[in-house]
């Protein structure tokens, strides 16, 4: 089984229902284990690849995400496309609680987390202008809005570090910087995804306004986890619908992010580097 769409569970959503021909796969990388075994089948009649960031019960914090190796992985599988679902707070009246968002841009606001397959003798930089792919953006807008829900397309994903939600006075300086929704683990997946040459595109789905909200303390996180299920809910429609939308081929420019990205030159590789990263740039190098 070769699946193409790869789907990345957020907080609250730790399986895919519908699934047809269920197996878990547990895969090795060369940067270690992924959070959870890959359940892989059919979704839509499509092939598929569901892996739970945190882990089956919510093991693994944000920062202690193995993002290379959940990447890599999808990869190892031969997914082209990932569509990741998150929970986030939203930082604008326009995004409340229940709606979707699909950004088309990413702040960098994490301390020291490896977002990059590259180093150890050979340096690639990709194009991140765009870090979300726009043909699967659109695909999974309208997925949205056939399984009717309220989603926005387009805006800014801000990704924090974590644990810990903001602080009010952050809260507030994001939402004068104009970001839309803050998260803490997206970033490093696009960043790594756009390296795999693999499209990316995020679900954010909104539990609640973050801190900055004058009925932020009226909110409980009995609310929250309300919100949390019934995000879970419509995720599972849309993801149903884009699967079965999905075109069979790609027209975007994902799927040759490395070809003018490797700087090093070719003699100077590592042979242990150009093994390690075979699966991804073995096209490249000859």
């Amino acid at each position: 089984m070769n699946p193409i769409v790869g789907i990345i569970g957020g907080s609250g959503l730790y399986s895919m229902p519908g699934f047809e021909v269920q197996q878990e796969l547990t895969i090795g990388t060369p940067w270690g284990q992924p959070s959870d075994p890959y359940v892989v089948g059919k979704l839509a009649g499509k092939e598929v690849a569901f892996l739970a960031r945190h882990g089956r019960g919510h093991r693994i914090s944000p920062s202690e995400l193995n993002f290379r190796a959940n990447i890599y992985g999808f990869k190892t599988l031969g997914v082209e496309r990932i569509i990741s679902l998150s929970a986030v707070g939203s930082l604008s009246e326009k995004h409340p609680p229940l709606k979707f968002v699909i950004p088309d841009q990413f702040f960098d606001r994490t301390r020291g987390r490896v977002s990059t397959f590259f180093g150890e003798g050979l340096v690639a930089h990709v194009s991140f202008a765009d870090p979300v792919c726009p043909q699967l953006s659109e695909v999974v807008r309208k997925s949205c809005v056939h399984a009717g829900v309220d989603v926005a397309k387009g805006g800014t994903y801000l990704c924090m570090e974590g644990p810990a939600f903001s602080t009010r006075a952050e809260s507030n300086v994001y939402r004068s910087w104009g970001m839309d929704v803050i998260g803490m683990t997206n970033l490093q997946e696009a960043k790594l995804a756009r390296e795999a040459e693999i499209c990316y595109v995020t679900i954010a789905m909104v539990t609640d306004f973050d801190c900055w909200h004058e009925e932020h303390d009226a909110v409980t996180v009995t609310d929250i986890l309300a919100n949390l299920s019934k995000n879970a809910e419509h995720a599972c429609n849309v993801v149903a619908a884009a699967v079965a939308s999905m075109p069979a081929t790609r027209e975007c420019k994902c799927g040759a992010a490395l070809a003018h990205a490797l700087i090093t030159d070719r003699k100077a590789i590592p042979e242990v580097t150009r093994k390690k990263l075979e699966l991804l740039v073995g096209k490249y190098l000859g």
